[in-house]
């Protein structure tokens, strides 16, 4: 439907060109074969879109990012393995999400981190296949990792949780652990609470108190919203997901409008920020505005 609407509006803007600067009479004296053979070209390139999307979304890419935090830790390096927006359910089941769980695996990780919305809407579809199974497939030295996104408020957050932790993911809900004695994680409720449950979340400020500062501090946080706040407040890493990076070309130059980084690297002062185009999809198993990713985040740390 996107793609046909698209290929209107171009149809229409070449039909108004003519009306002023006529050229159709040039290309062809029959003017209900034109339109036959536009019907058929058109048919064709969105037919080769669609199939590209959905190949391209089968295939998510490694994304590797080495950075380096100035603070003393017990480790001399950190090899994190990030990824969001599995959005399991209908449209992503077993078998693409245990080729996702094989992949993360693959790359042996210290720790497994998922930035929000792993299940889609609702959690029937995903205990019927027992994807449950599945998430107990992760292996990682340190654990395994999440917050929740708004996907999870949408198909009911206390059920949904409930499930990833009875499969071994540890929820991290406005919550701070430290692994290793010496490197912190935050994790953020979904900015969605205030909309489903008529709650706020606690800001980062308050969760800030309860860390060393001089110690490496990792933010998970669905939304890239306000980005500035983990950098007034000390924080050393920064993952997100939510945008999708648009998906479906061209949203993703609406996303890139509406945040302030849509997808991929940005540092601002000493914070460092992943915002990850996601592993899964919403909607239709398409995407032609970006690739899909897992990424790599390999840390090391002030000897």
């Amino acid at each position: 439907m996107l793609y046909f609407f698209l290929a209107i509006i171009i149809i229409d803007v070449i039909r108004l060109v003519n009306y002023w600067f006529p050229f159709f009479s040039k290309i062809t004296s029959n003017y209900w074969q034109l339109k036959q053979v536009t019907l058929l070209v058109i048919s064709g390139i969105v037919f080769f879109i669609i199939l590209f999307g959905y190949k391209n979304a089968l295939k998510p890419r490694i994304q590797t990012l080495e950075l380096n935090i100035p603070k003393k830790t017990s480790l001399q390096e950190l090899n994190i393995v990030a990824a969001s927006d599995f959005h399991l359910g209908t449209i992503i089941g077993r078998d693409r999400f245990c080729k996702i769980v094989k992949k993360i695996n693959s790359l042996n990780p210290d720790l497994v981190l998922l930035m929000g919305d792993i299940v889609d809407e609702d959690i029937a579809p995903v205990v019927k296949q027992n994807l449950g199974q599945a998430l107990t497939g992760f292996k990682s030295n340190y654990g395994v990792y999440a917050v929740t996104g708004n996907h999870e408020y949408i198909g009911g957050v206390k059920v949904a949780t409930q499930y990833l932790k009875d499969h071994n993911i540890k929820i991290l809900s406005d919550t701070v652990i430290k692994i290793c004695d010496s490197i912190y994680i935050i994790g953020r409720e979904d900015r969605s609470i205030h909309q489903f449950m008529g709650k706020k979340r606690k800001s980062l400020e308050e969760l800030m108190s309860q860390v060393d500062k001089s110690r490496p501090i990792i933010l998970m946080d669905h939304q890239p919203f306000g980005l500035n706040e983990a950098m007034e407040n000390g924080v050393d890493l920064q993952l997100s997901g939510h945008t999708h990076h648009g998906q479906l070309f061209p949203f993703n130059y609406l996303t890139a409008a509406i945040y302030e980084k849509s997808w991929g690297y940005l540092k601002k002062g000493n914070t460092n920020y992943y915002i990850s185009s996601g592993v899964g999809t919403w909607g239709p198993p398409i995407r032609t505005g970006n690739h899909p990713e897992i990424v790599n985040i390999k840390l090391t740390f002030k000897n």
